[in-house]
């Protein structure tokens, strides 16, 4: 009923559609996921969208005439020893906003993208463009960057000169709330998945691919990096595959790949555990897996966690950051304190060992997935953009 009136609001408050300029990174990442999936969103419901970045990002895919993208370009001067990005992208920011006539800012990560966003701001008001700007945080520009010294002064001026301020958890809004000196209130809108994209089945044919019939299948997808606990996967797997039939699906790709890959042929399981590299449709796999491990030193909210929720998948992760408020223990899946490999192994040779309760965990997981789906959450950014236009129609 909420996202219904939100929505008749919108509808009221906007006789026409918006023009809204995204900022995202485009790698192999929650964010930069969450940026364009709502981006598409956007366009869907008829608003002209602009992705403004240095590569166009990873899941925008999709052909529309109301979806487009413009490239940084990053110029080589012998001035500069390092490429200053934050400049590049204040310019053309400028330049979108200006021509483009943009109605709306929403940037993703305080920096670089937020303060080269208040500094445009600065700029369009010498051209009396005035423009709002939304910051979503997403974890790493608080809990990594935001212990920096170096970094905090910009981080949080360009926080509190944001007209409007999101995170994607509530852990992660009182880790900000808590490390910074913010002048304005912070909105909780979580990150969204799309159901309807994890409902479609591939068949057994795709999962031949990769397993026999009576093998379970376990997953992991990351970036790979130290944070990702990538190894703790390979021992979980290692000490739950004496027991279990079972092969691992190892999806995406970066610094950690090679030490995993090592530590499979020191134990032995090479055969057992299948290195996929980054996969655009991961849904595909998640399809006809049966858990999802994530062991992750820290996670703001765990995107990845849903996505395999939302295909009745369940999961396996630490208590870190905003996981818990995604994987519901012994409901959803287990969770686990970092670092606590024999638990997560004991949790999960629990639920290969019972069909029935690992059955109950899937639907479970699949149910509160739901609760993500992004005809809720879309609403609580249109409403946010509705109450910054007001403002600024009314100021």
């Amino acid at each position: 009923m909420w996202e219904q009136i939100l929505w008749s609001k919108y509808l009221n408050t906007m006789k026409n559609n918006l023009k809204i300029g995204i900022v995202c990174y485009p790698t192999y990442g929650g964010s930069g996921v969450v940026a364009t999936e709502l981006g598409i969103a956007f366009a869907q419901k008829g608003h002209e969208v602009h992705f403004i970045s240095y590569d166009q990002p990873f899941r925008l895919d999709l052909f529309s005439d109301k979806i487009y993208y413009h490239e940084v370009n990053i110029p080589s001067y012998p001035l500069f020893e390092y490429p200053p990005y934050e400049l590049n992208l204040t310019s053309k920011l400028v330049d979108v906003a200006i021509y483009e006539k943009l109605d709306i800012l929403h940037v993703h990560y305080a920096i670089p993208h937020a303060s080269a966003a208040v500094n445009a701001k600065q700029i369009l008001l010498t051209h009396s463009i005035h423009i709002p700007i939304v910051t979503t945080l997403h974890g790493t520009d608080i809990t990594l960057l935001g212990q920096d010294k170096s970094f905090k002064p910009v981080i949080e001026y360009a926080i509190n000169s944001s007209d409007a301020i999101t995170t994607v958890s509530k852990n992660l809004k009182e880790i900000t709330l808590k490390n910074f000196n913010l002048k304005k209130e912070i909105d909780y809108v979580p990150n969204f998945i799309d159901i309807k994209l994890y409902k479609q089945k591939f068949g057994n044919n795709l999962r031949s691919c990769y397993a026999n019939e009576d093998e379970f299948i376990l997953t992991h997808i990351s970036n790979f990096r130290k944070v990702k606990r990538v190894d703790h996967v390979i021992k979980i797997f290692n000490n739950v595959s004496k027991d279990h039939k079972c092969k691992l699906l190892m999806i995406g790709d970066g610094p950690e790949r090679l030490i995993a890959e090592q530590m499979c042929r020191t134990y032995g399981i090479i055969d057992k555990v299948k290195f996929l590299g980054k996969l655009k449709l991961i849904e595909k796999i998640l399809s006809f897996a049966d858990v999802f491990i994530l062991p992750s030193e820290t996670e703001s909210f765990g995107l990845v966690a849903l996505e395999a929720m939302a295909s009745r998948t369940a999961v396996i992760s630490t208590n870190s950051g905003g996981l818990p408020e995604v994987n519901i223990d012994k409901k959803t899946g287990f969770l686990s304190n970092v670092g606590d490999v024999e638990k997560m192994s004991y949790d999960l040779s629990n639920l290969l060992s019972d069909r029935e309760l690992l059955d109950s965990i899937k639907e479970n997981a699949y149910e509160h997935a739901k609760s993500f789906d992004l005809p809720k959450i879309l609403p609580l950014y249109e409403d946010i953009y509705i109450r910054l236009l007001n403002n600024y129609n009314n100021g």
